[in-house]
């Protein structure tokens, strides 16, 4: 099986029921939190492989005005999803804000048609959250993805400054074509 992303790499047998991640996303979502206003964000995810048994992962997303144009860049996260037996994932992330995490998680695929994932649902809670001593307080997350018609949706749950666990952030991303949109809009 080669990776969806058209880069021709074959895709080791341990990311094929992940291979639905591969690629690069692009969409907007919302973010809320007690402590901050509600916003608007543009975002672009990319996972992909280099045929080893892991995906490498980058996210990176703007602040949006109501007409949909950039503000100014807000998050970015890197890392790896190293999938494990049973449909489990191990995730680790790190940001620029001073923050490191480690994830565990698992796979339901929901669709499967031609030996291609077409729904699929996977939830990771964090185990370990390191931060610098200059970063803000943030304790734990819940993350859920899910391939749905197409879309890549996703939500995110934080504990963070003193505020218990609750939704911080979604977004719904579309799937972008090998070549298309290399300077993507908001």
């Amino acid at each position: 099986m080669l990776a969806p992303d058209g880069s021709g790499v074959e895709v080791p047998l341990p990311l094929r029921p992940w291979s639905w991640l591969i690629g690069r996303w692009i969409g907007v979502g919302t973010g809320q939190y007690p402590t901050i206003d509600d916003f608007r964000f543009g975002q672009e995810v990319s996972f992909s492989t280099d045929g080893r048994p892991f995906l490498s992962y980058s996210s990176r997303s703007w602040l949006l005005d109501d007409e949909g144009n950039r503000v100014k860049p807000l998050a970015t996260e890197a890392g790896f999803w190293r999938p494990q037996e049973g449909n489990t994932v191990e995730v680790m992330l790190s940001h620029p804000t001073g923050y490191a995490e480690i994830w565990y998680g698992s796979l339901e695929v929901t669709g499967l048609e031609n030996a291609t994932v077409t729904g699929a649902r996977a939830e990771l809670r964090t185990d370990v959250v390191a931060r610098t001593h200059s970063a803000k307080d943030y304790t734990s997350g819940h993350r859920l993805y899910g391939l749905v018609e197409g879309r890549l949706l996703w939500t995110y749950d934080m504990a963070a400054v003193g505020q218990p666990l609750v939704n911080h952030l979604a977004a719904s991303l579309t799937r972008v074509e090998a070549g298309e949109l290399e300077n993507p809009p908001a």
